[in-house]
């Protein structure tokens, strides 16, 4: 889940944003959400012009939506790479400048690089953090950032005409060039970490995702929550945030997005711009090997509630995985698409033991969580637990029936094009081509690469990658009886009322 927080007007809001063939998610919910996301001002004439123009773009997007947006893409001078597409039906432009500086190089300091990010709209060059919100408020433009352990972005949208874009892009350029992290805003903004971070003991979906995360990844940096500890905030200085965008804001280390009402020079200009005072710098080191579970294991952690949270997971697969689209797909069909999947009707319609369950991959650099939950009452836990392991098991191992797979193909595949229609929903998707270095055709080609996947191929990839007798799992709620661990070699139950 982003959390966007507005400096002026103090409204705070969340936002589930996911994303198709989960480019860009799902990320989001109690259990996988992003870690941070902050803005200094949202500019909401901005967003009205621009929704008042939506349903014209679209009538003039035609065809050509059809086929996924035409990707460019080259480097700044001091090494950034930059993809842009020519976006000229609305007289806007969105800027995303994503660095390979996310929770996973927090090192031994738990929550820096969100701390960091935090901080860069509350000073930079000479201006102060009002400045800086005034500077976009005037010209109805938006700065944010937000950080997850592979990656922290800096993201503006903004007008094209003047003098909104050039504000903007200089207001953008300062914060990543020349943040002064003043040492009243750290104080400030420490507190209200410290705050957050008390929150979540009190929420227990977030107790049993970190939980569940430590499971997963053990020593691993993404073991580590994004938001840090309590301890590790207390401890950061103005000198390790500095240090921390020394080393990782770098244009070797960037990676810009932009997708607006521009021609090529212009993005090639607008690129310069905004990173090209950054120091060439050297890109980040690769990240360790994500190991697989040995075994199964169980953690039990005790909650004042009436529900017990359950979830499950293990290393899933990286970005660029060979068996992407076919456990992408298999998932859609087992726990991603919500009220019509397996495990809705496993574990909600035909026994009621929850009113929601799910199942997702977080892709990442490396291999990220394969997560499967549910929220149910203490004394169904075990039971619940159990339909959820077993349906899984029953899925890796028969994989979807013809009508599963043909459903869930429409599905993915109908709405494709006005899902990539507005500049706001392309730019999160070119950000994640170009960190992750996926082919520029990647949007091009999805709906034709959902489609020739077959049963066979999800089952394969299932029962090669899927390990449903060495699932983490970790149970959150108030029942103090013990939650029995489903056998690993134990057949699957049946399924209630029969196949489904």
């Amino acid at each position: 889940m982003y959390v966007e927080t507005s400096r002026l007007n103090g409204v705070r809001w969340s936002t589930d944003r996911r994303g198709i063939g989960g480019i860009v998610g799902p990320r989001s919910g109690p259990y996988g959400g992003r870690a941070n996301h902050t803005s200094s001002f949202f500019g909401v004439h901005l967003r009205s012009f621009a929704a008042n123009l939506f349903a014209a773009a679209l009538l003039l997007l035609g065809t050509a939506a059809q086929a996924g947006p035409k990707i460019e893409t080259w480097q700044t001078a001091n090494g950034a790479r930059v993809l842009f597409v020519a976006a000229p039906q609305l007289p806007m432009v969105d800027v995303r400048v994503v660095f390979d500086a996310g929770a996973a190089r927090d090192g031994e300091r738990p929550g820096l690089a969100a701390f960091t990010a935090g901080m860069l709209n509350e000073g930079a060059r000479d201006w102060n953090a009002d400045t800086i919100a005034e500077r976009m408020e005037n010209v109805g433009a938006s700065l944010s950032a937000a950080t997850d352990r592979d990656m922290t972005s800096v993201a503006v949208r903004s007008l094209t005409r003047e003098p909104a874009l050039t504000t903007a892009l200089e207001t953008l350029a300062g914060v990543l060039a020349a943040p002064s992290f003043p040492a009243d805003a750290l104080e400030r903004n420490r507190e209200n970490t410290l705050i957050g971070l008390r929150q979540e003991q009190e929420q227990p979906a977030k107790v049993a995702q970190k939980a569940l995360y430590r499971q997963v990844f053990g020593g691993h940096p993404y073991a580590s929550d994004p938001s840090g500890t309590e301890e590790s905030v207390r401890a950061l200085t103005a000198a390790d945030l500095k240090a921390f965008h020394d080393r990782y804001y770098t244009g070797a280390n960037a990676v810009v997005a932009i997708v607006g009402a521009l021609d090529r020079p212009a993005a090639q200009a607008l690129a310069e711009q905004v990173v090209g005072t950054l120091p060439a710098g050297e890109r980040a080191a690769p990240l360790p090997t994500v190991p697989d579970l040995g075994a199964a294991a169980l953690e039990q952690l005790a909650f004042p509630s009436s529900q017990t949270h359950v979830l499950a997971g293990q290393p899933g697969m990286a970005r660029g995985d060979p068996d992407y689209f076919a456990l992408y797909l298999g998932n859609h069909i087992l726990g991603g698409s919500g009220l019509v999947s397996i495990l809705m009707d496993e574990v909600r319609e035909k026994r009621g033991l929850s009113y929601n369950t799910f199942s997702y991959f977080i892709p990442l650099a490396q291999p990220g969580p394969f997560l499967m939950g549910l929220q149910t009452k203490n004394d169904q836990a075990g039971q619940a637990l159990g339909v959820l392991v077993d349906t899984l098991k029953q899925f890796a191992a028969a994989g979807p029936t013809d009508a599963q797979l043909t459903a869930a193909k429409k599905n993915l595949t109908g709405g494709f094009p006005l899902r990539i229609a507005e500049n706001a929903e392309i730019i999160p998707y070119l950000s994640v081509i170009g960190f992750y270095g996926l082919p520029l055709d990647y949007l091009d080609r999805f709906t034709d690469r959902i489609n020739a996947i077959s049963a066979e191929q999800i089952r394969d990839a299932f029962a090669r990658r899927v390990h449903p007798e060495r699932l983490a799992i970790v149970t959150v709620g108030g029942d103090q009886t013990p939650v029995p661990v489903p056998d690993p070699a134990a057949a699957p139950a049946p399924a209630a009322g029969g196949p489904g």
